[in-house]
């Protein structure tokens, strides 16, 4: 039994060669079974995510078939993938799985998307039929592992994003955003950054503003949104409960008038602004009106800071967790050998049995005393038991491995030696 982990990574390759090595969903189920056919190994799975590309294998697998198929596949120079690439071989494989699944491998440390692409790795290894006993045992021990590192640390508790940073605090005004509305002002990467997070949220109002239509309705469109040119604020601010404004205008595109008179209109039920951009969009003065809570994106930046200092402490104890969690899962793999070397000594030892009783039960039928019969029977059997054990035993000795003697006794029960050595007369 064993495992192995290759791939490359955010840092370990740049982003030109990582896109080069990525599979998208389609590629998948054919991809699995290339891989598996390929490097011999009985079981793969293949995690492909924006930073990373990684082979999760099991058993017989090698290292360099694997980095071969992969330059094969993708038709790629070998030498430039060997550079970039790296590979984990047992309990380190198994340590670097658990390190993804609970985010400290990330880009951004303890993000919970990992966990998510993980699962969506080991389902599609499921639905191609490349995954076995081994793998999926090491997939839902390190799902399990890292839903112990998010109950009993920090690690994701706080936002690390500018744009999930937003979206906490608006959780923090608005318990239920599901009754809410958000106007985006805006259309760029992190606006719909912003977008995404509300939504997963249970937001479903979103109003995307911008300078151009076509990119407005471009952006609505994936959150079924409704898309807004930027001289549609003042009509629509006091529809919105949740104002993030992220834009490369160089004036305030919100300025104190159309806040003051969309809180009246709103009968001062209370508005979450968030200020993204540098310069700003929203006048400074917006922050003095009563019931609307405005954040810079200073602010954000303070709140970022002091919770990935928070998520650094956090992932030391998170360390701790998947190195002791590494550690356990390898003993249990390994009691799983002996599991095995069992069976195959009670079916060896049944077998003599069975012949042995087969033998007994002629005797008596030919008539032989019972006495006589299971006499032969409990002598025949204990030398055919003691046979292997007792050549091998000679073996050891004769070979001057003390070390296998000792180990003999301890695996056999027996204390003879010790209390033959106790009995030994002290001299003085």
């Amino acid at each position: 039994m064993g495992y192995l982990t290759a791939g490359i990574n955010h840092r370990t390759a740049p982003i030109a060669l990582r896109e080069q090595v990525a599979f998208s969903p389609e590629q998948l189920p054919e991809a699995l079974q290339d891989a598996r056919h390929f490097m011999g190994t009985d079981e793969v799975a293949i995690l492909s995510t924006c930073n990373r590309t990684e082979l999760y294998c099991a058993s017989n697998a090698d290292y360099h078939k694997a980095l071969e198929w992969l330059t094969g596949y993708h038709n790629l120079d070998h030498k430039l993938l060997a550079e970039h690439s790296y590979i984990h071989h047992e309990k380190a494989a198994v340590r670097h799985m658990m390190r993804v699944a609970c985010g400290l491998d990330s880009m951004v440390l303890g993000e919970p998307q990992i966990l998510g692409q993980l699962k969506s790795a080991y389902a599609q290894a499921q639905e191609a039929g490349t995954i076995g006993s081994l793998l999926s045992r090491l997939f839902q021990y390190c799902f399990t592992t890292a839903k112990q590192v998010r109950t009993h640390t920090a690690i994701g508790r706080q936002p690390v994003s500018i744009a999930y940073a937003a979206t906490t605090l608006a959780r923090q005004i608005f318990a239920d955003l599901s009754d809410n509305t958000a106007l985006l002002i805006g259309a760029g990467e992190t606006i719909e950054l912003v977008a995404r997070h509300l939504h997963q949220q249970g937001l479903r109002k979103i109003i995307v503003a911008n300078r151009t239509m076509s990119r407005a309705k471009l952006l609505a469109d994936k959150f079924d949104g409704k898309p807004a040119l930027l001289s549609d604020i003042p009509h629509l601010l006091p529809e919105a409960d949740i104002v993030v404004a992220s834009t490369a205008s160089p004036v305030p595109v919100l300025g104190k008038g159309s806040a003051e008179r969309a809180i009246k209109k709103r009968k001062h039920r209370p508005m979450f602004m968030v200020d993204i951009a540098v310069p700003r969009d929203i006048e400074p003065e917006v922050a003095d009106l009563p019931d609307i809570f405005l954040y810079t994106v200073d602010d954000l930046h303070g709140v970022i800071q002091d919770n990935m200092q928070q998520r650094q402490d956090a992932a030391k104890e998170a360390e701790s967790l998947i190195e002791t969690g590494a550690f356990e899962f390898m003993s249990q793999l390994r009691s799983l050998d002996a599991v095995n070397v069992l069976r195959s000594y009670r079916q060896n030892t049944e077998a003599l049995r069975d012949l042995e009783l087969e033998k007994a039960i002629l005797s008596l039928a030919n008539g032989l005393p019972a006495e006589q019969v299971l006499t032969q029977f409990a002598r025949s059997l204990t030398n055919k038991l003691m046979h292997t054990p007792s050549v091998q035993l000679k073996k050891a000795a004769a070979e001057g491995q003390n070390n296998r003697l000792e180990w003999a006794e301890e695996l056999l029960g027996i204390h003879r030696r010790y209390e033959n050595r106790a009995k030994e007369p002290t001299h003085s």
